[in-house]
C-alpha cells in the first residue's frame, strides 16, 4: 500500500509572517558556499555506568561569519551556539552551569521533564557572572531531539539572539532499535535554523533590530554557518530540524520537491513515519526528518529551501545501497485517560505587538497564574484570539512537560502532531486542545515562542504541586534582576532598559 505525500504545509497561509508589516524577506548571503558546521558533541567530565558529569559554559566570543571581521557572539562552551549534549535515559546527570558571560543569564532546557524552577532554568533560576550553578537530574523520558537555551526574561530574545542556543539528545534502547541514520555528523545531522541582519563591521544590533513582534534579519543562519553545503555520503541522512529563531517561521521544502520522512516531532518519535514534501516549523518546534537520496545521481546537488530561498545544499557523493525500511508502526504513545471531574482549562494568546497578553494579563515573575495536581491528566484548550486577517500564528510552549496534540477547532491535528509535543504553533481564530500532565513538582511557565512576544508579557506560570509533599519556592523579582543587570552593565537602574520592557511600558502597565 503505497502511503499519501503531505504537500500543504497546513498553517493558515494569512496568517504567515510574509503578511507581517514588519516581515523581513530572507536572502541568499552573497558569500562562496563554505561547509555546514556540525556542533561537536560535549564531553563529559566523567562519566560512570549510571552518571555523567558535564560543565555548560555561557562566554562571549567572536565569530567568522562573513569576510572581514570576526561577528561578537555568545555560546555555550564556544563562542556561537553550543556543542551537542547527550542525555542517556535512564542515567543522572549532574551539570556545572557556568556562567562567564558578563551579565546574568539562566539555562533553560527545552523539552527536558525535570523540577522546576531551578532545575528547568528559566527566569527563576538565575547564574550570576563569575559564578557556577549546579544542577542534578535523572533522564527519564523517550529519545527526543530538544535543546538549551537562555530564558532571563525579560531580555531572553536578546540573549538567544547573541547566540545562547544548543542541542541536546535524549537516546533510548528504543530509538536505537529502528531503522534510523545515526552516525552523528555523517548520517545524522542537526539543522539549527536562524537569521541575523549584520550591521557595520559585521556585527549584530539587537537593539537596532528590535520589533516587539519579533526580531528577524534577511541572512539564513545554520548551525552558525552562512550559505552551507554538506557533502552526502550515505543514501539516508537524518536531518535534526530546529526552528531556533527569534520570530521567523520556516516553510521547508527541497529542490525537485524531493519527498523526505519525518519520524519525530518535539518529544520524541512518532508512531508513525509522515511523508511530506513541504513542512512548516513556527519558533521552538523540532523535526526529525529522513531524506532518501537514491534516486539523486551522485555529483548532483539537492537543495533545502525555506519559501524560495536556499539554506542549504546536500552534495550527493557516491554511496552504498541503502535498503533499510522504515516500518509502518515506530513507537507506542501513552494517552492516558483524563482524571475525572476534571474542567477544561482555557488558556488565551492575544494580541500582536506590545499589547500581547495571556488570559488578559501580561506576567509577573511572582505570580502563580494556575495549578495542576502532579498525575493528573487535564485538558487544555489554547485560543490565539487575533483575526485571520491580520494575525498571526502563535507557537504556545510549555515547560517541564510534553503533551499531545488533541484537535483543532475540533477537527483532527495535523498529520506529524500524533506524538509528544511540547510547542505547537495556533492559528488565528483556533482553539488547539491538548492533553496536559505533569511527572515533577516546581513553578513552570508556559508561553508564546516568538520571543519578544514572552519577553513582552506573553507567558504565566502554573505550579504543579503534590499535596502530600507541599513546597515553596524563592521567586526571581523585577528589582533583583534589574539591580544585577544594572551593576553588572556600569549604569544606575534608572537608566536601565531591557527590551521587553518597553511592551509593559506602553501599556502602562508594571513588570
Amino acid at each position: 500500500m503505497t502511503k499519501s505525500i503531505n504537500t500543504d504545509y497546513f498553517f493558515d497561509e494569512p496568517a504567515f509572517n510574509t503578511h507581517d508589516g514588519g516581515y523581513v524577506p530572507l536572502e541568499e548571503p552573497a558569500i562562496p558556499q563554505q561547509p555546514l558546521r556540525i556542533p561537536p558533541l560535549l564531553k563529559p567530565d566523567k562519566e560512570t555506568a549510571t552518571d555523567t558529569y558535564y560543565t555548560v559554559e555561557a562566554q562571549a566570543g567572536e565569530t567568522q561569519l562573513l569576510p572581514g571581521k570576526k561577528t561578537k557572539t555568545w555560546g555555550y562552551n564556544g563562542s556561537l551556539l553550543g556543542q551537542t549534549i547527550v542525555f542517556p535515559k535512564g542515567k543522572t546527570m549532574h551539570i556545572d552551569l557556568k556562567n562567564s558571560l558578563p551579565e546574568l543569564t539562566t539555562f533553560h532546557w527545552h523539552g527536558l521533564n525535570v523540577p522546576g524552577p531551578y532545575t528547568d532554568g528559566g527566569c527563576h533560576a538565575p547564574v550570576y557572572p563569575g559564578q557556577t550553578r549546579h544542577i542534578d537530574f535523572k533522564v527519564d523520558q523517550p529519545a527526543a531531539t530538544l535543546w538549551l537555551h537562555a530564558h532571563p526574561c525579560p531580555s531572553t530574545a536578546e540573549q538567544v539572539w547573541r547566540g545562547l542556543a544548543g542541542l541536546a539528545l535524549v537516546t533510548d534502547d528504543q530509538e536505537a532499535q529502528l531503522p534510523f541514520p545515526r552516525n552523528y555528523g555523517v548520517d545524522d545531522i542537526p539543522l539549527v535554523l536562524q537569521d541575523r541582519r549584520f550591521h557595520e563591521d559585521n556585527q549584530w544590533d539587537y537593539n537596532a533590530d528590535y520589533d516587539p513582534d519579533g526580531v528577524q534579519g534577511p541572512t539564513p543562519m545554520i548551525n552558525g554557518t552562512l550559505n552551507p553545503y554538506f557533502d552526502v555520503s550515505t543514501q539516508r541522512i537524518r536531518l535534526r530540524i530546529l526552528d531556533g529563531a527569534n520570530r521567523r517561521e520556516w516553510r521547508l521544502h527541497f529542490s525537485d520537491d524531493l519527498p523526505f520522512t519525518q519520524i519525530a516531532s518535539d518529544g520524541g518519535v512518532l508512531p508513525e513515519p509522515v511523508e511530506f514534501t513541504h513542512l512548516m516549523l513556527t519558533c521552538a518546534e523540532r523535526a526529525e526528518i529522513i531524506v532518501d537520496f537514491g534516486k539523486v545521481t551522485p555529483g548532483k546537488t539537492v537543495t533545502l529551501y525555506s519559501d524560495d530561498v536556499p539554506l542549504v545544499r546536500f552534495r550527493v557523493h557516491d554511496f552504498q545501497t541503502d535498503t533499510a525500511k522504515l516500518p509502518d508502526h515506530l513507537v507506542d504513545i501513552p494517552d492516558p485517560d483524563v482524571t475525572p471531574d476534571t474542567p477544561i482549562r482555557k488558556v488565551v494568546m492575544s494580541g500582536m505587538d506590545e499589547q500581547v497578553m495571556i488570559d488578559g494579563k501580561k506576567f509577573e515573575m511572582q505570580r502563580i497564574d494556575a495549578k495542576q495536581k502532579v498525575g493528573n491528566v487535564e485538558l487544555w484548550d489554547v485560543t490565539n484570539t487575533n483575526d485571520m486577517g491580520s494575525g498571526m500564528v502563535h507557537p504556545f510552549h510549555m515547560h517541564g512537560t510534553q503533551f499531545l496534540v488533541i484537535s483543532r477547532n475540533g477537527k483532527a491535528p495535523y498529520p506529524n502532531e500524533h506524538g509528544f509535543k511540547d510547542t505547537v504553533g495556533v492559528n488565528p481564530g483556533e482553539t488547539v486542545r491538548i492533553k496536559v500532565w505533569f511527572e515533577h513538582t516546581g513553578v513552570y511557565m508556559y508561553h508564546c515562542h516568538i520571543i519578544e512576544h514572552e519577553d513582552g508579557g506573553m507567558m504565566a506560570q502554573i505550579e504543579a504541586y503534590d499535596p502530600d509533599h507541599p513546597q515553596t519556592y524563592k521567586l526571581m523579582d523585577m528589582d533583583t534582576l534589574m539591580n544585577a543587570v544594572a551593576k553588572e552593565r556600569g549604569i544606575d537602574v534608572k537608566d536601565l532598559h531591557l527590551a521587553g520592557m518597553s511592551s509593559y511600558e506602553k501599556m502602562g502597565m508594571k513588570m
